[in-house]
């Protein structure tokens, strides 16, 4: 009897065995996929990033063998457009793109002014005062406008604000455009409030719990915690928000279209028309084009241009933020 059992305890034994042998094996081939996959991913991102950056460099290489890069870094002028034939009146367009970055500077600097304010009080409120009630009603509402079509925000920009401010400009004496930067980088900034917002409000609410109680321990108010001890702690992050929010800012196309218009003035007064480098993109390579002459080409050189604008940004923005975080963890 007892060798019986004892032959049934070991045949369970090796079962038991065997079937976890085949159990690790499965899991390790399973590894092994999953790790391949995400290499592949990973691959995949990184080739379609170095591909976009060598269509650009090659792209723009042409442009600067028939345009000085000088002329275009710091040419005061943008006309890009040229004639079929050399005894044609404008035969060689005006590429400086300084006109370009202005209006973009001054669109995307209206755009944060109007939405930092706002988005970063609205993550305030919601996190650390609003209950629950009010934040799980208002929070929805305020990331509505996230989902809104950018086409939907200019047509309301060149339908009712332009005209209103232009006509409020009117009451007062001030020759506001009907197409103008403030238009536009007002509408821009009510779009990208939702995106500082939202991650200010993450960004808010990861502050530890301690901290707020280790001020509230030593006497501070609610709003002296907020002020004093939670925004610097979360300083980084919020850092982070804005950056990314002007580089929506910078991206955006239809707003500025429809809104600000296509002229290249170099201006810094807000009340006139403008126009920004992603704009001329979509300008230039509308319609069929020959990639044969600067004036499709200029569309890569400004691209490269606002590439290489975007990566100063970020890399000063990861400075700021490696140094605000050693100073408060």
């Amino acid at each position: 009897m007892s060798s019986v059992l004892n032959s049934s305890d070991g045949s369970n034994v090796k079962g038991t065995h065997s079937f976890m042998r085949a159990r690790n094996m499965r899991a390790r081939r399973f590894d092994t996929i999953v790790t391949w996959l995400l290499i592949a991913s990973s691959t995949v991102a990184i080739l379609t990033t170095i591909g976009i950056i060598f269509s650009l460099v090659f792209e723009a290489y042409r442009f600067f063998s028939a345009v000085p890069v000088f002329d275009f870094l710091f040419g005061l002028q943008w006309s890009p457009q040229t004639a079929i034939r050399s005894d044609q009146v404008g035969s060689s367009g005006s590429f400086g793109v300084i006109p370009l970055l202005a209006g973009t500077g001054l669109i995307s600097l209206i755009a944060l002014l109007v939405a930092g304010p706002l988005g970063l009080f609205s993550a305030v409120y919601l996190a650390e005062f609003a209950d629950e009630h009010v934040r799980n009603v208002v929070k929805p509402l305020l990331e509505i406008l996230a989902g809104i079509p950018t086409v939907v925000y200019g047509v309301f920009a060149a339908l009712a604000l332009a005209p209103l401010l232009a006509n409020t400009g009117r009451d007062f004496g001030v020759d506001i455009s009907s197409e103008s930067a403030l238009a536009a980088g007002v509408v821009m900034g009510i779009m990208i409030i939702p995106l500082i917002s939202s991650i200010s409000d993450d960004v808010i609410t990861a502050v530890p719990q301690s901290l707020r109680e280790g001020a509230y321990g030593l006497g501070a108010t609610q709003a002296e915690t907020v002020r004093q001890v939670i925004l610097p702690a979360a300083l980084p992050g919020l850092v982070g928000g804005l950056l990314l929010a002007a580089s929506r800012a910078l991206g955006e196309t239809m707003i500025v279209v429809m809104a600000a218009g296509l002229s290249a003035n170099l201006t810094a007064n807000p009340f006139q028309a403008v126009t920004t480098m992603t704009v001329q993109i979509v300008s230039l390579l509308t319609g069929d084009q020959e990639f044969d002459s600067p004036k499709t080409l200029a569309a890569f050189a400004i691209g490269l241009t606002l590439l290489v604008l975007t990566l100063i940004m970020n890399v000063y923005a990861l400075y700021i933020v490696n140094k605000y975080r050693e100073q408060y963890e």
